[in-house]
């Protein structure tokens, strides 16, 4: 199998985030199952909310060429998606909707996009582990071209699932994490061209 190449980012910008831990966890089994993992840290980007006026006078700013460059030379993502009022978080739209923007006229639409993978996870304080945020997310996600695993896996009572170390305290939902990323990384192989 060739080493597939995965951008992992989560949508949170906070230091503590639970879905910053929770990609780490994702990461990590994503080395083991053998890919190659790049961590992204939307905040280390310093993207500014998008604005076509900003993208007329000087371009993409240089994080989003950045994160640009790192997912389309990628063969799938990990995304962990914080819930934010029913939906993702703002930096997670804000940096998909800079990456969609074309740097020339004979850049192919949604170049970093189509044809990926991804795996979508994520860790909520509430019941429902930040479930309603990954719907709009897939919507998002398979309207620009990626394909995005069925699976996925919510982490509920966020709050109380990580120890000190910040590892998952459920051995299950570790085995979730763990069973996620494998496939990704297995298909992102197979689908990947030499």
């Amino acid at each position: 199998m060739n080493t597939p190449k995965i951008v992992a980012l989560a949508g949170s910008l906070r230091t503590g985030s639970f879905n910053k831990k929770l990609l780490a966890i994702a990461a990590d089994a994503a080395r083991a199952a053998g890919a190659e993992v790049t961590v992204v840290d939307l905040r280390e980007l310093a993207l500014p909310l998008f604005d076509q006026d900003i993208e007329d006078t000087s371009g993409l700013p240089e994080g989003a060429k950045k994160l640009k460059a790192l997912l389309r030379a990628s063969d799938g993502f990990i995304i962990a998606s914080p819930e934010y009022n029913s939906s993702i978080a703002a930096p997670l739209k804000n940096a998909i909707d800079w990456v969609s923007r074309s740097e020339t006229d004979d850049e192919p639409s949604l170049v970093a996009y189509r044809g990926k993978i991804a795996a979508v996870c994520s860790a909520s304080p509430g019941a429902l582990g930040g479930m309603r945020g990954l719907v709009t997310l897939r919507s998002i996600l398979g309207n620009i071209g990626v394909l995005v695993l069925p699976d996925q896996v919510c982490i509920s009572t966020a709050h109380e699932a990580f120890d000190d170390t910040g590892k998952l305290k459920d051995e299950r939902k570790t085995k979730q994490v763990t069973k996620l990323v494998g496939s990704l990384v297995q298909l992102a192989g197979k689908l990947k061209v030499t």
